[in-house]
């Protein structure tokens, strides 16, 4: 019984088989999906209905992107700015109007009912961006901050690894939980393509939306395994290198 966690898809669900099989995901296994399930390559409907499948036979959290949570909002009727046309949104467009909205209702459903954080019982706590509040995200005021805030995962890069975590001066978000895992930032920012650690916090975006592997991890063993390149499985597209 292994407890997976998933960094971001994008659309990507030709990564998401090829990954699953290389970790050779078991039904016992649960799995913990860091959210932006949608807007980048062009299997965003279909990822959205494989992971509502899915969910039938498996053990699944799904956390909510910035993107799932942009989605949703055009898929109820919002007109959405060309900020997110440019960056993905366009593609997510395409896919729906290829399959004529078909599912819209159960695609909606399985939005609207994303979880915004999940804490299991060993106080690891996984979301898709951050929180702000020094209490934690139980305490946070709104709840943009856990699917848009960077500013977690820019303090954990930022650290001084030398400031011991009884000094004062040590962030206190990062104090509240043993182990921090975040998606939302890509690692290929600071040129990387695999889960990377800043102080107790795991990223586990490595890029599939551009130029980067789909990753899963082991939250217990740190194993990890990669797709291929995302923009390899669907050549021909530019995925959110585009915007």
């Amino acid at each position: 019984m292994r407890t997976l966690v998933i960094g971001d898809i994008h659309g990507a669900l030709k990564a998401v088989k090829q990954v699953f099989e290389r970790a050779n995901i078991q039904p016992d296994d649960t799995l913990i999906f860091l959210g932006d399930y949608m807007d980048g390559w062009s299997d965003s409907y279909h990822t959205l209905t494989y992971l509502i499948e899915l969910n039938q036979r498996q053990r699944c959290i799904f956390l909510r992107g910035n993107h799932d949570d942009l989605c949703c909002r055009w898929l109820q009727g919002e007109t959405l700015t060309q900020e997110w046309v440019q960056h993905g949104g366009q593609s997510t467009m395409d896919a729906y109007q290829r399959e004529g909205f078909k599912n819209r209702e159960a695609h909606l459903n399985f939005l609207n009912r994303l979880d915004n954080f999940y804490i299991d019982n060993q106080n690891r706590l996984f979301i898709h961006a951050g929180f702000q509040n020094i209490h934690g995200p139980l305490r946070e005021y709104q709840p943009l901050p856990f699917y848009w805030d960077r500013t977690l995962w820019e303090m954990a890069l930022g650290l001084d690894k030398t400031l011991p975590k009884t000094h004062p001066h040590y962030p206190k978000r990062l104090l509240l939980f043993d182990e921090i895992y975040i998606g939302h930032t890509p690692v290929t920012r600071i040129d990387k393509q695999t889960p990377t650690q800043m102080a107790n916090v795991w990223n586990i975006d490595t890029g599939a939306a551009f130029k980067g592997p789909l990753t899963i991890m082991d939250i217990d063993t740190k194993e990890y395994w990669q797709s291929d390149e995302a923009w390899k499985l669907y050549p021909g597209e530019a995925g959110r290198n585009s915007g």
